[in-house]
């Protein structure tokens, strides 16, 4: 169906090509991105290499996020929260020339990843099987201001869906998506304070690496949540970029266990994003409906850089079949689908 790997090893040779093609239940290459030969003058590929961070928690009132992205000429650092009962959306970013002040780790097992500056501070550890999310902005929503300390719990066995697959002859793309990681801590924005129980309430990451077309497009959808029977269950399903014949991010997320999907149609309206999305596969494994009801729409204009973003807000129904044929019934469960477009 596609190709796993299973063998630890670089991501890149000497001579700057993929080691390995391919997805993976675990992080087993190492990002060696010194290794890059995308362009003959070496120094220029500092920018155009792409590095993020980006943490996603879901409890049963609202949604959180937090950024710490280098797109190479430019840091990007972005917070939103989503109340789900009154659509309320409020989102905030930071263009950071040259990503100064951005740090963030090799590979996604160790390190971690800061931004301290313009009056806000980010900070996201990981330590053994945990990961922290801080994050301080005070000038937030025009004074109301949001802070943050949530810890992440990666369960005894925890897979992840992991990818690396070429775009083009030269460019690449690594990425690790966690789903279903049990979250506890505080969530403050304003007056309004949440205590995060892990039995309720869950976080994801998606840690990108790799360097892509100066012109992007490409779909993603998300979801960490509940079954009936108290499993957790997510959906990553992604299209629209490099050569994804080797390896799709497409997975069911079962109690912390991947089932790898194949290939999944994205069915729906672009330019009318609130009507319903439906999501099939092409081995009968999965039929999903997702009705939005939130559009959340990022868009980024700096002329040379520009990023154009329909993140919607919704409800999964429908089913999809585990790997050992299982049918998982899906729902009402909270997630989101985009689109997105990109001059980066």
């Amino acid at each position: 169906m596609q190709r796993e790997i299973t063998h630890a090893g670089p991501l890149l040779t000497l001579s700057g090509n993929l080691a390995q093609v391919g997805w993976s239940r675990q992080p087993l290459l190492d990002c060696n991105l010194e290794s890059a030969r995308f362009y003959r003058f070496r120094p220029l590929q500092r920018f155009r290499i792409k590095r993020w961070d980006y943490y996603a928690v879901f409890t049963p009132q609202r949604f959180f996020s937090a950024t710490i992205a280098d797109l190479g000429y430019a840091g990007n650092i972005f917070v939103y929260t989503l109340d789900y009962a009154t659509h309320a959306l409020h989102e905030e970013g930071l263009v950071v020339p040259l990503a100064k002040g951005v740090i963030l780790p090799r590979n996604s097992q160790h390190g971690d990843s800061h931004y301290h500056g313009k009056g806000l501070k980010l900070d996201f550890t990981v330590a053994d099987s945990s990961r922290r999310i801080q994050v301080t902005w005070p000038a937030f929503d025009g004074g109301k201001g949001i802070e943050a300390d949530i810890t992440l719990e990666m369960p005894p066995g925890a897979e992840s869906m992991n990818i690396v697959i070429p775009i083009g002859k030269r460019r690449f793309y690594l990425n690790r998506k966690i789903n279903c990681l049990p979250a506890r801590g505080r969530l403050r924005y304003g007056e309004l304070s949440l205590e995060l129980d892990p039995t309720t309430c869950l976080g994801s990451l998606d840690w990108g690496r790799g360097v892509w077309e100066y012109s992007s497009f490409w779909n993603w959808a998300s979801a960490s949540g509940f079954l009936p029977d108290g499993r957790t269950v997510g959906l990553n399903l992604g299209c629209g970029f490099g050569d994804l014949s080797a390896a799709t991010e497409n997975a069911l997320i079962l109690a912390n266990r991947i089932h790898k999907l194949d290939q999944v149609t994205f069915d729906y309206h672009s330019g009318n994003y609130m009507k319903p999305w439906r999501f099939t596969d092409n081995q009968g494994r999965l039929d999903l409906t997702f009705t939005p009801f939130v559009d959340r729409t990022a868009i980024t204009n700096l002329g040379v850089i520009y990023s154009e973003v329909h993140q919607m807000f919704g409800h999964y129904q429908g089913f999809a079949i585990a790997d050992d044929g299982e049918k998982v019934l899906i729902q009402d469960l909270i997630g989101f689908a985009e689109e997105h477009h990109a001059r980066w």
